[in-house]
């Protein structure tokens, strides 16, 4: 793995793309270009079918500047060093520092590939990436660049180390909504790596990053607590937040209700009818008679609970039993 160290002091765990990666996405762009140079040649074969031998010369030295040497430095440029044979391989050409490459970056590229590979296929840049220790070519070191993989196992990503167990929770009130995304990415990249910092450069700049936080925020840091455990915390409760937001969206807005009204939402008022109670669905509660009518072709008894007209006396044996005043009389 190729260490590289920013302005900001932080350590860039970059892995160089090995030989057999490198050579199988060249030869999955060459593949690609030679194709699209094949066909453009035809196609120009035919168009100038009619010309003199100097322009068809003209017309296939402009090909094969243009698909061979150009649409490689093209596609560089456009897609910050993806080409298709890289993407498909997990590769990326970046700058020494580990930013994005820019036009300069792949026209040297481009133009050293001309003799390294097209010229002597391959013989050149096999030999300087074998010679490097970070497998870089010829183009690579007199552009500045470095080809590195993209893809990391997941199991070996750093995870934020938790906060101290005193500092679990004290910010639960605390407003994170005004700290930007790219404050929390700085917050979490120092606290995954701030043991391979130099303790003064890290101890400075987890108190810069804890003093944005808290500007955000509007609520100093506490006083006593050391700069990274206050990032720890802060980051451990927007963690919590953001678990709590994804569990309620899972279970859904009335998965919390429980003996609700039936065929409404929680908290839905009950229209009054001629037995007192509580909320439908809890016993002894009213029945509403707009949504739950009785057939008029079979009588059916009524419940024990609605045969009192009044809550608090029993029927006597034998007794009429009145129904209950809701405006409607159960055939005789």
């Amino acid at each position: 793995m190729s260490e590289l160290v920013t302005g900001d002091a932080v350590v860039l765990g970059l892995r160089p793309a090995k030989l057999p990666s490198r050579a199988l996405a060249l030869v999955i762009d060459l593949a690609v270009v030679g194709t699209v140079f094949v066909m453009v040649s035809i196609g120009l074969a035919i168009a100038t079918a009619t010309l003199d031998d100097a322009a068809v010369a003209a017309v296939s030295v402009a090909t094969f500047l243009l698909v061979l040497v150009g649409g490689p430095i093209a596609v560089e440029t456009l897609s910050h060093g993806r080409s298709l044979g890289k993407l498909a391989c997990g590769l990326r050409v970046v700058r020494d520092d580990g930013g994005p490459i820019r036009f300069r970056h792949a026209l040297v590229r481009g133009a050293m590939g001309v003799v390294e590979i097209l010229a002597t296929l391959g013989v050149i840049a096999s030999v300087a990436s074998l010679a490097s220790a970070r497998g870089r070519r010829i183009g690579d070191v007199f552009a500045g660049t470095l080809v590195v993989r993209e893809r990391v196992p997941a199991g070996r990503a750093a995870a934020v180390p938790p906060p101290p167990p005193w500092l679990v929770g004290r910010f639960a009130g605390l407003d994170l909504s005004a700290v930007p995304d790219d404050l929390w990415l700085a917050v979490r990249q120092y606290l995954t790596r701030m043991h391979q910092l130099d303790a003064t450069v890290g101890r400075a700049m987890a108190e810069r990053l804890a003093g944005e936080v808290a500007a955000r925020t509007g609520v100093p840091a506490p006083e006593g607590v050391p700069a990274a455990a206050f990032l720890a915390a802060v980051v451990n409760e927007r963690q919590v937040r953001d678990a709590r937001r994804t569990f309620a969206a899972v279970r859904g807005p009335g998965a919390g209700s429980v003996g609700g009204p039936v065929g409404g939402s929680a908290g839905a008022p009950v229209g009054p009818v001629g037995v007192s109670g509580g909320p439908v669905g809890v016993p002894g509660g009213p029945v509403r008679t707009e949504s739950l009518p009785l057939p008029l072709s079979q009588p059916q008894s009524r419940p024990q609970s609605q045969s009192r007209s009044q809550p608090g006396k029993t029927a006597a044996p034998g007794a009429e039993v009145r129904p209950a005043a809701t405006g409607f009389a159960p055939p005789a």
